[in-house]
């Protein structure tokens, strides 16, 4: 085990994809014997230790570069057991010693051209460039340390192809990008809603819950390939919302995409209409079927998708300078998950996310509306429940074998109460029912949060979709008359 960085095992350096000289070479070789005892390095050629607490960040599996995936815990890393979460024991680290807030700092995606390379080159040649004498004397002076320090260091971690920070950043834009921001903006308690993509290319089914959902709800969203399972795409399910008139919310997942493929389905998807986005970092390979795909690292993760979004709609420039004449328009949105970890831990995540460009959160499922608050009362102290609009997740439970899956599900607190009802409702026939019951309750005990950091209900019916009117109708959140005009078939 590596001797700073609290994960499983030293990890094999990545290999340079071009000839070097033999004094680069021999640096490599000098950084990887040090670094790769203390710290696990792998040679990632943009080093982050300085901001993650000396706890390196590629020992997660997935090489998430800002923070953990949705399935952190305190136990172990969900894709790989035999490890902790090397996240969570950076932010414990970090808040331990007081430096949880250069964690905010929206760290670039790795250079394919350094991996494999030293970073202590590019170091030396900034202090070279700064000026030996004028560096130790910074550094020796308390006042101009840390100004010194973060000159060394921040060239060489922000290129500036990316330029990251950690403030925040408001849309460039002011009047509403979608209908769902329009109708979050103008105060009201919006619901979306999850609608199963087909396992295949037929559209009948899909296109009879959009029609019965769409009247009824803000927006529906389509997931991209839940836990790593292949179904219809996002933005194919999303404009065959559109043309039946119901508005999308497009997910992309970070699993399998480029930072390429990002910039250019995002062009394509707000040419056919799209206007609501939502960046996850997506479930590991590890959750698929066999055969899987490759289960290395990421090329991105949902902080830096939001970044890079933003970026483009805000400033009009792809990612290696470009202008774009026509920039895309959308309202930009994020996962959140109250009870993936440590509260405080997950309140920092989500700040991130806001900095980055997040305008909205739909939730992980809640269960326990208790747990939910305390995640609010987190958000609230870091002065972002004013910038971000929330959906709370709710799903019905349909069966207690559900429910039991659930219960192992990272990142979802199931309570015990929960699961008894719903093995009593499951011995008696009626499990249907109790999950249906349940979700009303949630939903109305979430609803006294209105105006208190919660704006609406993001309903995740997990291939349920037939179930959403009656739980929308019975849960109150929309006017009675709109219901009865929408359910009565026209003549």
């Amino acid at each position: 085990m590596p001797g700073f960085t609290p994960g499983r095992r030293w990890q094999p350096a990545y290999s340079p994809f071009q000839k070097e000289t033999f004094g680069d070479r021999a640096l490599q070789v000098l950084e990887y014997s040090i670094k790769g005892p203390l710290f696990g390095c792998r040679m990632c050629g943009n080093c982050l230790l300085q901001e993650t607490a000396l706890i390196c960040p590629m020992e997660c599996p997935k090489g998430l570069r800002n923070g953990p995936c949705g399935g952190s815990t305190a136990e172990y890393c969900y894709v790989d057991k035999s490890r902790p979460c090397i996240w969570y024991k950076i932010y414990e680290r970090s808040f331990k010693y007081g430096r949880e807030e250069l964690l905010l700092e929206v760290l670039p995606p790795l250079d394919w051209e350094l991996v494999g390379r030293d970073s202590w080159g590019a170091i030396f040649r900034n202090i070279q460039k700064m000026g030996v004498g004028k560096v130790l004397r910074g550094l020796v002076s308390k006042e101009t340390r840390t100004e010194t320090w973060d000159g060394i260091f921040r060239p060489v971690r922000q290129p500036d192809w990316w330029k990251g920070d950690s403030l925040y950043h408001p849309p460039a834009y002011t009047e509403p990008a979608s209908e769902l921001e329009r109708r979050l903006a103008a105060g009201e308690f919006v619901v979306t809603s999850e609608i199963t993509p087909p396992l295949s290319s037929a559209t009948d089914r899909l296109i009879r819950n959009i029609k019965a959902t769409a009247p009824l709800v803000a927006a529906v969203n389509f997931t991209d390939n839940q836990s790593a399972t292949p179904r219809m795409t996002s933005w194919a399910c999303s404009t065959v919302a559109i043309q039946q008139g119901a508005e999308p919310v497009l997910q992309m997942s970070a699993r399998n995409r480029s930072r390429g493929s990002l910039q250019s389905e995002i062009i394509g998807a707000t040419a056919l209409g799209v206007r609501n986005v939502l960046c996850v970092t997506g479930d590991s390979a590890k959750l698929s079927p066999s055969p899987r795909d490759n289960m290395q690292i990421n090329d991105l993760d949902a902080v830096q998708m939001l970044w890079v979004l933003r970026r483009m709609r805000d400033e009009g420039k792809y990612l290696d300078g470009r202008e774009i004449k026509n920039p895309p328009k959308f309202f930009l949105g994020a996962a959140a998950s109250p009870f993936s970890s440590n509260p405080k831990f997950q309140a920092l995540r989500e700040q991130k996310k806001v900095n980055a460009g997040a305008q909205f959160f739909q939730t992980n499922l809640i269960f326990n509306v208790d747990g939910m608050e305390v995640w609010l009362n987190e958000l609230a102290k870091r002065n972002i429940l004013d910038k971000v609009y929330i959906l709370a997740g709710v799903t019905p439970i349909k069966s207690f074998k559900m429910a039991q899956r659930l219960a192992e599900v990272p990142g979802v607190h199931l309570p015990q109460e929960v699961l008894q009802r719903m093995e009593i409702a499951d011995k008696s026939g009626n499990a249907q029912e109790e999950g249906v019951q349940i979700a009303l309750e949630i939903i109305g005990r979430i609803k006294a949060y209105r105006n208190q950091g919660i704006h609406g209900i993001h309903l995740m019916p997990v291939g349920w979709d037939e179930i959403v009117p009656r739980i929308v109708t019975e849960a109150g959140l929309i006017p009675e008359q709109n219901v009865v005009q929408e359910l009565v078939p026209a003549h």
